[in-house]
Order: structure tokens, then C-alpha cells, then sequence
């Protein structure tokens, strides 16, 4: 038997088969682009989408035709949902959390719904990017389509439901809504009723791992699917993510290493709302059971891209002629030293506790003598730099993060891991499989299915860990010092920058 993880992100799909001890036996992967018909707008044709994902999941199938799948599952980006109707045909685009529209609703939702009374109930404070204001948009501008909308589905669910599921909503997919209540594990009646959004319109929550339905026997043959595929509940990607790396327990964090580093620690009870509040921290339930997350992020493979792009334009024309990557060897001019130079990850909006949309990025400290590397290492040097603030204020909220995992495609450069584990002080382990949102999904299956009698078994069957950088204790007082130099920038040149990007 085998299990069958789904990730579906905002510019790709993966689909990946699993073996019940964790081997990966085959994936397959399909990108697609974000649509922006209009200055500001950001959307995906749910439609093209979900022919990628059948694809994607045909592929695999077709590649393994003797393959007993048990169950599968889907983990999926946080925000966005597509409107469907109840004979499951898709009636419009998926907007995107970092869409622009919606904004109109920000200031009477502030008032509405206060900081510590929304956080109280729903783990959140009011933002553009959560599905809330979309939903508003869709209801106040498309009201055709907010009432010939069925359900409105995020995209684990809506993945889910096309294959054959009923319609539902894991808790941490309903919590990026700002209309669930945490604590009662259900839409919130004073959310729903302060805001004017139906509660027929969404789907209900139901916990991670939780059988929700069999693939159906149309798909199910379309597809190259044997008959009785059970579909089990999924999670955000970050829980996805953090189940898929062995991040389950209380005081062990993923440090996601992709376009964005965000750090995910887990924690059994939840702090207090001021504490969080005012390190903008927001809390999710986990995939796991009586366990909650929190997202410390800011860009980060974004500003490699970004260097790669703009310092070595060639080298990537010749890596993509010739089929190879040529990240190892911009990564292996990185001088093993700390950089001459120091970089303010401020290149777009950033992430907590500040959300700085009006500032630049910042790279102090040139001289004639600088070399290319030292940038790259100055850059990677800042990406940690700015969360490492908020991780150093989390003991006084009561969460501790000690066992660090890392994952995405960053992890896979051990000089990019090593200097994380030196700034932060802190051992960071690599599992074998670093793309972990498909294994995550591929665990929640196979706990559904109650073929794993828990998350704990699950991911000491299909979880393998490849090493561990131990910090190297010379480095890390030695970037003590240089913190302190970093933390010092924002401070002195706040309003210049802020002044240099209108």
C-alpha cells in the first residue's frame, strides 16, 4: 500500500506517492502563473489549476500502475478560495492573499473587530491578506456570483471536493478566514454576524486527518485511480510543512527555507493575546491534535533570486542552457567568515512584528573591496537577522523553540543552514526529504485512514533525518556583535528609507 501527498502553492502543484516507510516513489510537478488583470490584482484560474493538479496526479498514477494507494491528502497555500457550486463546477478565479482588493473594508473592520476582541476568538488580527476581505469584495462588487456560490473553498478543500469529498475545511485553513473560533472549533456566530458573511457559504471545519470522502469512480478512472481511494482532511501548508518534517510536539519549530523563511514553532497553549499582538504573531491550530502554530516569516529565497538575477545574470543564462542549478556555485564563493556587510531584508513588505510596506531594502558596509560573495552571505545573514527578533522574545509568550528543522528548497545548501544554526545559536537538523508539504500530506493520509494509530507513528515510520548543523559557538558570539549592528539600521534610517520608496 501506498499513500499519495498533494501540495498545491500559488505558482505550482506537486503530487508525490509515498511508500508507508516514508520513500518517495515517484512526483510529479506542474507550474502556473499568477494572473493580474488589472493593476494590483492578483488571482489564479482555479479552472487551468485544476487540470494541472489532475495532471499531475495522472502522471504519477500512470507511472506506477500497480500502485495500491490507501488514502491521499492535500495541503495547500493559506488564504485564497474558489467558489464552486454544489454539483462542483467552478464559478470564478481564486483571489490571492496578496491581492489588493478588499482594502476598502480595512478601516470599519479595525473598528468592528478591535485587536485583543478578534484575537480572542479568532487567533488573528484585521489584514488584507487573510480571505475575510476578498470574501467582502466578492459580496459587495460580484454579488451574482457571492449568491450562486455554493461553498466558498479554500484550496486543500476545494482539491478535495473535486476529487469526490464532501465539502469541509480543516482548523487551520478555516482560521485563515478570521471568521473561525479557535477556541469552540467553529465559525464564530458574533464574527459571521459582525461582518455580514452567510455562514451557508462555508464549508464545515472538521480536524486534520479526518476521512472525508473517496475519490469518486468517474475521477477515480479518469485519473488511473484504483476505486476506493479515501480522501482524508489536509492543513495549511505551513502545518503540512511542520508534520512532514517531524515538527509535532511543543518546543520544536520547521524553519522554512523558501521564498519566504518562516519559522513555525508549535506550542500546546495558547498565550496571551497582548503577547502576541505586539509581536504580530498570530496563532493557527496545527495539524496535530490540542497543538497550535504561529508563522515568523519574512522574504527570503525572494532576495537570493533577487542576487542571482541582478550579480550573476550570465551564470544563470549558461545554468539554464545546460540543465543545471547554479545556486551551488554562487553559494561557494561565500567567504566562511561573517559578511563585511549588512543587509535590511526590506525589499518588500516584510513580515512580523512590524509589516513594513513602506520602506527599501538596505545593504551597508560596501567597499571596493567587497567581493560578490559577501553580498550573497550579508543577504542570507540579514534574512535571519530579522527572525531572529521575534524568536528572541518568545520565552516572555511561554513558547520555546529548541529543536529546529529545516526545510524547503534553502535547506538544501548546507552553508545557508550552517549559518542559521551560527546566528541563531541553535542545532538545526535536515530531514532526507526537504520538500515536505507532500510528505506532511502523505502522514495526514495515512493517520485518516488509520493505517498510523497517530501523528506520532506516522512520523517515526515516514520521517527521516539526514544530519544536524551544530552551531559553532566562536561564529555565533561573534554575530552577537553583528546583531546588534543590524538592529541599529532600521532605527537610524527608518524615515529616509521610508521617504527613498514613494
Amino acid at each position: 500500500m501506498n499513500l499519495l501527498g498533494i501540495d498545491v502553492g500559488t505558482t505550482g502543484c506537486k503530487v508525490a506517492l509515498f511508500s508507508l516507510n516514508g520513500n518517495i516513489l515517484d512526483s510529479a510537478y506542474r507550474e502556473y502563473d499568477v494572473q493580474s488583470p488589472q493593476p494590483g490584482w492578483a488571482e489564479l484560474d482555479a479552472a487551468t489549476i485544476w487540470e494541472d493538479v489532475k495532471a499531475a496526479i495522472h502522471s504519477v498514477s500512470a507511472a506506477n500502475p500497480g500502485a495500491d494507494i490507501l488514502a491521499l491528502s492535500v495541503s495547500s497555500m493559506g488564504e485564497a478560495v474558489v467558489p464552486v457550486s454544489e454539483n462542483r463546477q467552478i464559478l470564478g478565479p481564486s483571489i490571492l492573499n496578496f491581492d489588493s482588493r478588499g482594502e476598502e473594508f480595512l478601516a470599519d473592520l479595525a473598528e468592528q473587530l478591535p485587536g485583543e476582541r478578534l484575537y480572542a476568538i479568532n487567533g488573528n488580527t484585521v489584514g488584507n491578506h487573510y480571505s475575510l476581505t476578498k470574501l467582502k469584495w466578492i459580496q459587495v462588487h460580484q454579488p451574482n456570483l457571492y449568491a450562486r456560490t455554493y461553498k466558498f473553498l479554500h484550496w486543500s478543500s476545494f482539491i478535495a471536493f473535486m476529487l469526490g469529498a464532501d465539502p469541509v475545511v480543516d482548523y487551520s485553513l478555516a482560521n485563515r478566514t478570521l471568521l473561525f473560533d479557535i477556541h469552540k472549533c467553529d465559525w464564530s456566530e458574533a464574527l459571521l454576524s459582525d461582518t455580514g458573511i452567510d455562514r451557508a457559504k462555508l464549508p464545515d471545519p472538521v480536524p486534520s486527518g479526518r476521512i472525508i470522502g473517496t475519490v469518486s469512480a468517474d475521477m477515480a478512472a479518469k485519473l488511473g485511480l484504483k476505486k476506493g481511494v479515501r480522501i482524508v482532511s489536509g492543513a495549511h501548508d505551513q502545518c503540512a510543512n511542520a508534520v512532514g518534517c517531524g515538527v509535532i510536539d511543543s518546543g520544536s519549530a520547521v524553519y522554512g527555507m523558501g521564498t519566504f523563511h518562516c519559522i513555525t514553532p508549535v506550542f500546546a497553549t495558547q498565550p496571551f493575546p497582548h503577547l502576541m499582538i505586539e509581536r504580530g504573531l498570530n496563532t493557527e491550530h496545527h495539524a496535530i491534535p490540542n497543538r497550535y502554530v504561529s508563522f515568523i516569516y519574512n522574504q527570503g529565497g525572494s532576495l537570493v533570486k533577487w542576487y542571482r538575477d541582478t550579480f550573476a545574470a550570465e551564470e544563470r543564462r549558461q545554468a539554464e542552457e545546460n540543465h543545471y542549478s547554479v545556486y551551488p556555485a554562487l553559494f561557494a564563493e561565500i567567504p566562511n567568515k561573517i559578511s563585511s556587510v549588512v543587509v535590511l531584508p526590506h525589499f518588500s513588505t516584510t513580515g512580523p512584528p512590524y509589516f513594513v510596506a513602506d520602506s527599501s531594502g538596505l545593504i551597508a558596509g560596501l567597499r571596493l573591496e567587497t567581493s560578490r560573495g559577501e553580498i550573497l552571505k550579508g543577504i542570507i545573514e540579514g534574512i535571519a537577522f530579522y527572525l531572529k527578533e521575534v524568536v528572541d522574545s518568545l520565552p516572555e509568550t511561554g513558547i520555546q523553540t529548541e529543536d529546529y528543522r529545516a526545510v524547503g528548497g534553502g535547506s538544501q545548501s548546507d552553508v545557508w543552514v550552517q549559518t542559521c544554526a551560527n546566528i541563531f545559536g541553535q542545532p538545526i537538523t535536515r530531514p532526507e526529504i526537504t520538500e515536505a508539504g507532500t510528505l506532511g500530506a502523505a502522514i495526514m493520509a495515512g493517520v485518516g485512514a488509520e493505517y498510523f494509530e497517530s501523528y506520532t507513528q506516522g512520523v517515526a515510520a515516514m520521517v527521516k533525518l539526514e544530519r544536524t548543523f551544530e552551531p559553532d559557538i566562536y561564529q555565533h558570539e561573534l554575530y552577537q556583535a553583528r546583531y546588534q549592528h543590524y538592529q541599529q539600521l532600521w532605527p537610524l534610517m527608518g524615515d529616509y528609507l521610508r521617504d527613498l520608496s514613494t
